[in-house]
């Protein structure tokens, strides 16, 4: 999972037996090299689809880490775009590779915990990547509160979702793995490391949102391809505040 640069197999060792925050802090340096990075493909075909519904003042990326979304929101923001995490290792990484632009749009990183954002409604746009298999379930229906209440009136949170597994394929069982060993961690080991692939199922999701007040719409993301059966691999969730 992991360019040569990145972490090796101890290092991740220790990372998966920490808390989720002091686990991105020791990961951060060598974050960018592993599998966990949102690829490149989906950041391009977000930026794509977003730049259609926009332009946007200010952006929001809830759960920055190292910057990827940053970079989306850099492409489609005039004004202003706040990263927010609450790993400081993780958010260091992404204040010093911000590239320095005349044209670019304030940018300002944020250490917080996105289920107690600290800002009042004063976003345009809120993305994320990646981020959602930090949080249970339960959690959602809160998460999605708070994101509701940055946005302004008519504003946007935007975030892609791949198609599920194929049940029986090596990509079902792989995750399926996965996720029983971090259940099986977290009941026998503190602090918990909350990451799992197979909690963030899209109808779900979208009724989640809809109990949080916004209007829901999926947007095939056609740059990624679609499955045999004519799905796309990857929809992007546009989720708007009412006016």
């Amino acid at each position: 999972m992991s360019a040569p640069e990145g972490p090796t197999f101890r290092e991740l060792a220790v990372q998966a037996l920490s808390s989720v925050q002091h686990g991105y802090d020791l990961l951060a340096p060598k974050f960018d090299h592993t599998g966990y990075r949102t690829p490149a493909s989906v950041l391009d075909s977000v930026t794509g689809a977003l730049r259609g519904l926009g332009p946007f003042g200010s952006g929001l990326d809830v759960c920055c880490g190292t910057g990827a979304g940053m970079g989306v929101l850099r492409q489609v923001c005039r004004e202003r775009i706040t990263g927010v995490d609450f790993s400081a290792g993780m958010l260091a990484e992404g204040r010093a590779r911000t590239p320095v632009a005349p044209d670019a749009p304030r940018t300002d990183w944020v250490r917080a915990d996105v289920r107690a954002l600290p800002f009042g409604p004063v976003f345009d746009l809120a993305v994320s990547f990646g981020a959602f298999g930090h949080f249970l379930p339960r959690e959602l229906p809160g998460l999605f509160a708070q994101v509701h209440s940055v946005l302004r009136p008519g504003g946007t949170f935007a975030f892609p979702i791949g198609a599920p597994a194929r049940p029986g394929s090596r990509h079902y069982w792989e995750l399926l793995a996965f996720d029983t060993a971090m259940r099986v961690r977290n009941a026998l080991w503190r602090p918990r490391f909350v990451m799992y692939y197979r909690t963030f199922r899209l109808a779900e999701v979208r009724e989640e949102l809809l109990r949080a007040g916004f209007e829901v719409e999926l947007r095939a993301l056609e740059e990624l391809g679609r499955r045999a059966d004519g799905s796309p691999r990857c929809r992007l969730v546009v989720a708007t505040r009412p006016v």
